[in-house]
Parts: C-alpha cells; structure tokens; sequence
C-alpha cells in the first residue's frame, strides 16, 4: 500500500470512535505469539503458542476474512469500524496480516530453529542425513506414502481439479520431451491430511523431523515419468468457511441435511488466502491468482529455512519422548464453598448450600460426578442440559445413555451449529437419540450457547431440581486449559428460571420475566444497559459507581456507548477483554474512566463476570455471554446473578485478581494497541494462573472492588 494512501487510512481509524473487530483480533493474536517469545518458557511451550497463533490465524481467514469476501464478491455495502468500507479496509486488513505473517515466520527462524538443537531437536532435509538414513526415508516414501498421492493434472482436456482447505499442495509444471516451453501443464500433489507431518529418525541422543514435503520434494519424480519437470512449488489454500444457516421452519431430517450440505460447501468455498514458500513458479501463482480472483496482498511467501502451516508443531509438543520437558499443572484444589469434595455426598451438601466452581483450579469432576450419579440414582427422574462442544470420549454422552437406558427422561439440545465441532456434535446426538433420549438439534435462526443442566429428583414425597448453570462448555478436555465458572445450587428462584428457559428452549414458551436470570436474545442487552446507566445515574448524584466486567469479547456498540457515557458521568469501569475489544479506552471527553486489560498465558480466559456497584447493594452475574451482537441478538445465552455472600465474594475476587495480575496482563491503549504489564519497582510478580491455586478464604470474604 502506498505511504500516502496509509496514511489516509490510519487518520480514518484513529477518528473513530470504535476500534475494528478484526483489527482488534489481530492485536489479541499478537499477544499470543507474545508468550511465544517470552523468555522464562520452554521451548516446547513456545513452540506450542506459536502452533496456537497458527490455527487461529487459519480460522480468522476461513471466518472473517471469509465474512469480508462474502460482501466483495457480491457487492454488499459495509463499513466497517474502523469508519474505512470493503477494499480499504481489506487493504488495510491484508497489510496488518502481512505484518503478523512474518512476525511469526521471523521469531520461528531466529529464536526457535537456532534453540532446537540443544532440546536434541534437529529439522533438516535429506541431505543431511546419513545414506543408511535416506534409504530409510526412502523405504516409507514407497510404502506409506507413495500410495496414497495422486497428481492431478490441469490442461485443456481436464477441468481444475478440486484443491482441499488447508492441505499442503505441490503445484509441478512440466513439459512433454521435446514441447516447447509454452506447451507447459500444470499438475497438482496434495498431501493427505492423515500423513504425520514430520518423519522421525531416532538418533542416540537426538530425534531428526524431516518435513513430509522434503519426503515428497526428493521423490515427486517418481510421479512424472516420461516427462520434464520445469518447476516445483510448495503451497497452502484457506478457503471461506463461513456460513449462515437459512432460516427453515423445519427443525429435524433437513436442518440436519442443511448443516451437513454447508460443512461441504466448506471445502469448495472460495479461496482467501494462499501460503507458497519461495522459488515457485510465476507463472503458476499467476494462473491460480487468475482464477481464484485474488490480489498480490493475500498471497504470504515463506521462506525455503522456515516452514508452511506451523500447526504441524503439535507434532513435537505431543511426542512423548518429551512429555517431561512441558510445565506440569498443580492439582485441582477444592472449592472453598464444598470442602468435603470428594468425601461427602453431592446431592446432600446442594440441599445445604450452593457451590462454586473455578476450573481449572477446581476439578470438573464434581460436575461429571453430579450426573454419573443421576444416571443411577433411582430418585433421579429427569436430566436436562444444553450441549455446545464435548469432549471426543465423553463421559456425559456415557451417562446420559446410561440414564436414558435406566428409563429417566432425558432432553438434552445439542447446538450443530457449534463452528468446527458440528460433525461430532451430530454423531453424539444420533447416539442418544436412538437410546431414546428426546434430542433438539438446535434452533433454526439461534445457535444456543448458554450451559445449562438441570435434575430432577425425588425423594419420598419431596421434589428437588439440582441445576448447573456455567460459562463454559460440558468438555472434560478443555476445562483442564480454560477457566470457567459454574454454580450448583438447589435455589427455587434459580431453579424455577433454569425450568423456564428449558421450555423456551425445547418448547413454545415466553416467560414474561426471570428473577434471577437474564437472557438472550430477549433481554440481556437492555438489561445489562439499564445497569450501565443505573451506575452513571448513582455517579450523577455523587454516589460511588463502579463497573467491573471480565469477558471474552466486547463488541456491541449499543453497550459500547453506554459505557461511554458511564464513563462521562464519573463511573469508575474496569474492562477485562480477553480477545476482540472495540472499545476505546482512556480517549479524552469519551472514555477517560475506562481501563481495559487483556489476560493472555497459561490458561484461556473463558470466564464471563459482569459485577456493578450499585452503591453498595452489588449485583454480580456470570454466564456464557460476551458483549456482542452474536451473543445479544443471534443465540441463546443466558448470565445468572450469585447472591451467596462467599460465592459472590469469590468472583470479586477473581476479578480482583485478574486486575492486580502484572504477569500475564496486558494493558490496552486509546490507539488500540497493547502494552505488557509489568512489575513496578519493588512490587512482587503477581501471576493469577498460579494465585488462583493458593486462595486464602479469610482474604476472599474482604475483597473490594471500590474503595470503601
């Protein structure tokens, strides 16, 4: 882009009063690739963030440049936050790709490739191996890999053949003996997605990864007998995968088809991005940049001594040859409101108190526990629960079928809708819809995201509904790297809300209100505005007012500007925005009262607490919901309020924690960029990943979040 018309562009960014969603995006993937480089972690842990900025990277492409894409191609008018329209704003998205592009190919070159050695790591080419070596990697290119290769050629006879998502690609150009040069075809080799991506060579003391393309790159000729080879070039598509279910009235057999028919669309969707390492043919990029209606700015060139696609990485970070070298979590600790975990009956200490729980300081087992024991227990007649992602061997699926097979109702909704898990999310469900459980795939317009799960038991002539409500989702495996909150409570007020929304759910109900709940897409945004303006009225009449919010996302201008004018008015606001914030924060005579901070380390930030101050008599609410307008208008989602004086203590504290944490945070600036957080002068290294393990009960119970 040329400086003059940058410039232009940067100007109309930094007026606006909003900072764009994807732009913002792109600073949060900047903070991961950040702990990549810090210094105090292991190799393999930097090698593990900078697979996790790749795969993130992937889906911002398959998804919001894909979004982006879908108003270019046909000419839909949008504007973005950043005040800038389609092609300016992809020019400028493209450039800030770009920057990041080789942000990561140049830490992964100089600070990660020089490292590996001394871990007893070596990548290299064949030529670096032995001749006892080669034969060896030559042996599996003609018995596992030779196979399964099949090179597709394109010329006047052959249609283009169908080039796969994500897949490493050799695009070969060649001649016929004796053709001249401009008679040239194009052939393209996909790699399997199935082939592990480096081959290993143990040696004594050290594990040689030979890249698969260098496997194929030494032995392609082998596909092109008979015939010259001009030129050989490596590279990686991302296509569009984002979609939008049509609105259908029907809900079962063709809402299903209709997913299905769009996770195939899937893999012939436009392409937005293409990766080629250096040395390729011009000729080749040309003609694909051609047809697939690309400009020179989404096209990333590699380098031959880096490598495409770095979330083959994971390959090493899981090789349990260096399972010991990776930082091992401390164990769970017990919740401070159900001390007897493990040694008392759950279902009795839930008809005493409500619990909290904190994962992954607090074991997810309690909630898996919970329901094992309701498939069983012969009191129990009725389990229902929402489900947005599961784990690939879940112990819940095990236990909903048992229960339903111990003839309990079973209702469970499970939400197809749920972005890359939507295929196992179907096969799940299919297997307890032929156990006989009642299934809901979903609704139509809605992707339900709220985590909801409710028992019914009996016990002699007492009916009691066991609820948990959560921020995160019913997945053994990631409540072990994210932290989430969940309350198990017998509360009436609570349960009879849970019991409402069910029927909203599976039903054709509209409660006219809840007590203790507030949902989407009703009225979760009017609600959480009316609270926003209830603290700028109380600072109005100079009463204390504060906000303090812990989120995923913040998004949704309606509550952006009522933020705004919180602050105008003198509220005190403390924005914990893991990812996308387009709030501008600490601008003068809009948002001098607003401090936000990004939490980016060991774990992911998944928690969602929204506390107001409302002079003393506090209102706290956690859930499954950001602030956004997919959460406030496109899907089911509900934040329930923790009135128990230690519970609600707890998540003060949570947030307390995470506003003194000088560790892992990282602080946001009015231009929209982000400054690590440090300790200052003598102040001790406060790291919330590990203080959460070591709370102190007495401590939690006097927390504030306003001066007193």
């Amino acid at each position: 882009m040329k400086q003059g018309i940058r410039e232009r562009f940067e100007s109309v960014i930094q007026q606006s009063d909003l900072i764009s969603r994807d732009l913002s995006w792109l600073k949060f993937n900047d903070r991961v690739l950040d702990q990549s480089k810090k210094e105090h972690r292991s190799i393999f842990e930097k090698l593990k963030f900078l697979a996790i900025t790749a795969s993130n990277l992937d889906e911002f492409f398959m998804i919001r440049v894909g979004s982006l894409y879908n108003y270019l191609d046909y000419e839909k008018e949008r504007v973005d936050y950043s005040g800038l329209r389609e092609e300016p704003f992809k020019s400028t998205l493209m450039e800030e790709c770009q920057k990041f592009h080789d942000a990561q190919h140049t830490h992964f070159t100089e600070n990660i490739l020089p490292k590996l050695p001394e871990e007893g790591i070596t990548l290299c080419n064949i030529s670096k191996l032995t001749e006892a070596e080669q034969k060896k990697v030559k042996q599996y290119f003609e018995r596992a890999i030779y196979p399964m290769l099949t090179p597709m050629v394109y010329d006047g006879y052959r249609t283009f053949p169908i080039l796969m998502n994500k897949l490493l690609i050799f695009g070969v150009v060649t001649t016929s003996p004796g053709e001249r040069k401009d008679m040239r075809k194009l052939s393209f080799v996909q790699i399997p997605a199935n082939i592990p991506r480096f081959f290993e060579i143990e040696r004594a003391n050290s594990l040689m990864l030979i890249p698969i393309e260098e496997v194929i790159r030494e032995h392609i000729v082998s596909l092109f007998r008979n015939v010259d080879i001009q030129s050989i070039s490596l590279f990686r598509i991302t296509r569009n995968g984002d979609f939008t279910l049509e609105e259908t009235e029907d809900m079962d057999a063709n809402f299903l088809e209709e997913v299905k028919r769009k996770l195939m669309e899937r893999k012939t969707g436009r392409v937005v991005r293409i990766e080629i390492e250096e040395g390729y043919s011009k000729w080749m990029l040309n003609s694909l940049l051609e047809r697939w209606k690309l400009k020179s700015d989404s096209v990333f060139h590699v380098k031959r001594q880096s490598m495409i696609d770095f979330t083959g990485l994971w390959q090493i970070v899981g090789n349990k040859r260096f399972k010991d070298k990776l930082p091992q979590m401390p164990d769970p600790v017990k919740p401070l409101s159900y001390q007897e975990e493990g040694e008392v009956e759950i279902f009795d200490v839930l008809q005493e108190k409500d619990i909290l729980l904190h994962h992954p300081y607090n074991n997810i087992d309690s909630i898996l526990d919970l329901i094992e024991k309701a498939a069983d227990d012969p009191g129990v007649m009725a389990i229902k629960m929402t489900i947005y992602r599961l784990a690939k061997e879940s112990r819940i699926t095990r236990a909903l079928l048992r229960a339903a097979e111990n003839g309990k109702h079973v209702s469970v909704l499970f939400e197809v809708k749920a972005r890359f898990d939507e295929e196992n999310n179907i096969r799940e469900a299919k297997k307890l819809q032929k156990a006989g459980c009642f299934v809901i795939y979903g609704i139509t317009h809605l992707k339900t995201h709220t985590k909801l799960l409710l028992i019914v038991k009996k016990d002699g002539d007492e009916i009691t509904r066991f609820v948990h409500l959560g921020s995160g989702n019913y997945n053994e495996d990631t409540a072990r790297l994210y932290t989430d909150i969940g309350l198990l409570t017998t509360n009436e007020v609570l349960a009879n809300d849970v019991s409402e929304f069910f029927n909203v759910i599976t039903g054709h109900s509209m409660p006219t209100t809840y007590q203790n709940l507030i949902t989407a897409p009703r009225d979760m945004r009017n609600q959480l505005i009316a609270y926003i303006e209830q603290e700028a009225e109380n600072a109005r009449n100079g009463l204390p007012a504060g906000i303090f919010i812990k989120v995923n996302s913040l998004e949704d201008s309606e509550t952006i500007y009522a933020l705004y004018r919180a602050s105008q008015s003198g509220v005190t606001i403390k924005l914990i925005v893991r990812g996308i914030c387009c709030l501008r924060p600490g601008r003068e005579g809009l948002s001098e009262n607003i401090e936000v901070i990004s939490i980016v380390g060991d774990f992911l930030e998944h928690s969602r607490i929204y506390h107001f101050h409302n002079n003393g008599d506090t209102r706290t609410y956690a859930g499954s919901a950001d602030m956004m307008v997919r959460s406030f208008d496109k899907r089911l989602e509900s934040l329930f309020k923790v009135e128990a004086p230690l519970l609600e203590k707890q998540l003060m504290n949570i947030l307390a924690y995470n506003l003194k944490d000088n560790f892992n945070a990282y602080v946001m600036q009015e231009d929209g960029t982000y400054v690590a957080k440090h300790p200052v002068g003598d102040e001790p290294v406060f790291n919330v990943h590990k203080e959460f393990f070591n709370l102190d009960p007495e401590k939690v119970m006097e927390v504030q979040l306003m001066p007193s």
